[in-house]
């Protein structure tokens, strides 16, 4: 269990950090059998900052992970969705980033 109470599920050999996540999951691929969107991904990684170096430091890149991407037919959009239990100040910095360097896609965040 996690800091934030949230348990680890697996669904379809897949990792979800929260019970919520995996119901979500679980919505996702039924909405995708209905037509209603395709191409589902489930974590996909977005880089925010690329690789950098300071001073002769070398400073990793900064990415940001999602729970899930995919292309809604209803409303002609890629959407990413996260599944929050807590709203931390790294997400809500890591979503500005996203934000800002991804200006087309379609963000939602809905409440575990």
């Amino acid at each position: 269990m996690s800091k934030y109470h949230a348990h680890p599920t697996v669904v379809d050999g897949i990792r979800f950090d929260s019970k919520a996540e995996a119901a979500k999951y679980s919505e996702l691929l039924l909405l995708q059998g209905a037509g209603q969107i395709r191409n589902l991904e489930v974590h996909p990684v977005y880089e925010l900052i690329p690789a950098f170096c300071h001073n002769g430091k070398r400073e990793r890149r900064t990415t940001y992970e999602a729970d899930f991407r995919y292309h809604d037919e209803v409303l002609g959009v890629q959407v990413v969705l996260d599944v929050k239990g807590v709203e931390t100040a790294v997400f809500k910095l890591k979503r500005k980033l996203l934000l800002w360097r991804y200006p087309n896609i379609y963000f939602i965040v809905e409440a575990a």
